[in-house]
């Protein structure tokens, strides 16, 4: 059934220091929710109930006055000394592509084993939040085939289902920007959680029993995405799944199913606390940890089109009982704004032959076009996958800041080669 979504419990996550701020406008031509008021040549402030906390205003301003104040770096350290806490990082594919480049290492630079043993010496546990996203594949794929089955194919299928075009529900600022200027669409979001929003109950609930063989109090589950809308993504009080399902079991407490997110910049900055530093460090694997097992699907998230592609892979697959012939779906790859493809589908059960219509989107903005379609009753689309940064998250508000604004393209490539 399609989320209820509640309202967000923090919002004020990027601020705009007057004193630094020389009203040039350039956080204005890269906000996609108009949220940033102030003519030009004048100080400007954000407008918290327009804006998605994505963060694009902060990695973008030339002079460094937009500021993300969420910083939870000292209370991690003081978990990580607390003996009595396991503190779990769930780490994002895009993270360990630009995390390099705080140690000035070059961008793009893939660095998996590396940010392991750094997070190890810190004295993480680990969960690969690619786990989690294959988890997002099997869940939102499902969902496309059963809404395939039900309107397109006019079979039976039990449960409630939203209508189509289905969006992806994995970008937080993406699903804020549904929220607050297209509620009446609210409904066409997929309503799997996004990767951190499966990942933290999976480290409070498997991973405290049968991982870490903890009580799920003790775990304090620290997010580590490319984002800082993810901030706020895991404050929404309806994302207490882990705490649910133990006070069923007997427990008490109440928490979050992600205590707290560090961004990349924040991660790089208590490591740099803690005198550990990823070029030196001892690169680390997790052989033995089954939550950090994951396929390919979920490690092509962190650029735009890769949800789309993973999610084709599972849905081809189901309905026609072959692989998709092409691993590597080019049609939804690169870096134009909005993307289509056309895929034909043989279905194994009798032969039928049907078309999945699919479009790819990434910056917000372009995503309009699309949404009045939708609201005119025209749009041609089963499915439609929506990334709020150009480029998908490997260009995150929570990156690195490199000041020729061009780093991004390098962890892009990383990621999703071609």
């Amino acid at each position: 059934m399609p989320k209820t979504y509640q309202a967000n419990e923090l919002t004020g996550i990027i601020k705009i220091d007057a004193d630094k701020c020389k009203g040039c406008d350039t956080c204005k031509s890269f906000c996609p929710a108009d949220a940033i008021n102030g003519a030009y040549g004048a100080t400007h402030e954000i407008d918290n109930e327009r804006c998605l906390q994505c963060g694009q205003c902060l990695v973008n301003c030339p002079f460094g006055a937009i500021e993300d104040t969420v910083d939870v770096v000292d209370q991690v350290i003081e978990k990580l000394k607390d003996s009595n806490t396991t503190v779990v990082a769930t780490v994002a594919p895009a993270v360990r592509v630009a995390l390099g480049e705080e140690f000035g290492m070059e961008p793009g630079k893939l660095i998996t084993e590396q940010m392991y043993g750094a997070l190890k010496k810190a004295g993480f546990k680990i969960m690969d939040v690619n786990f989690a996203a294959d988890n997002t594949i099997l869940e939102e794929g499902t969902e496309l085939i059963h809404k395939i089955q039900k309107y397109v194919l006019n079979q039976s299928v039990e449960g409630e289902l939203g209508p189509l075009p289905q969006f992806t529900s994995c970008c937080p600022a993406w699903v804020r920007y549904m929220e607050l200027y297209h509620p009446n669409l609210r409904q066409h979001l997929s309503s799997a959680k996004s990767p951190q929003g499966m990942a933290g109950p999976v480290a409070k609930i498997y991973g405290a029993e049968e991982v870490w063989k903890v009580q799920p109090e003790q775990i304090f589950c620290v997010g580590v995405y490319p984002c800082t809308a993810k901030k706020l993504e895991a404050s929404r009080p309806e994302f207490t799944a882990a705490a649910d399902y133990w006070k069923k079991k007997g427990h008490t407490a109440t928490y979050q199913d992600t205590d707290v997110v560090l961004t990349t910049r924040d991660l790089a900055r208590l490591l740099k606390k803690l005198n550990i530093d990823v070029r030196n460090v001892e690169p680390a694997e997790e052989k033995d940890n089954p939550l950090a097992e994951y396929t390919g699907a979920g490690t092509i998230f962190g650029a735009t089109g890769g949800v789309m592609e993973a999610a084709l892979r599972t849905a081809y697959f189901v309905l026609t009982g072959e692989e998709l012939g092409e691993l590597h779906f080019e049609p939804v790859r690169g870096l134009k704004e909005v993307k289509t493809a056309d895929v034909p589908l043989k279905l194994k059960e009798n032969g039928k032959e049907i078309t999945l219509k699919i479009a790819v989107v990434h910056g917000t903005k372009n995503v309009e076009p699309l949404l009045a379609e939708i609201e005119a009753g025209g749009s041609p689309y089963h499915f439609i996958e929506v990334m709020n940064c150009p480029g998908g998250c490997v260009n995150g508000g929570g990156q690195p800041i490199n000041p020729m604004g061009t780093s991004w393209t390098g962890k892009f490539k990383a990621i999703l080669p071609w």
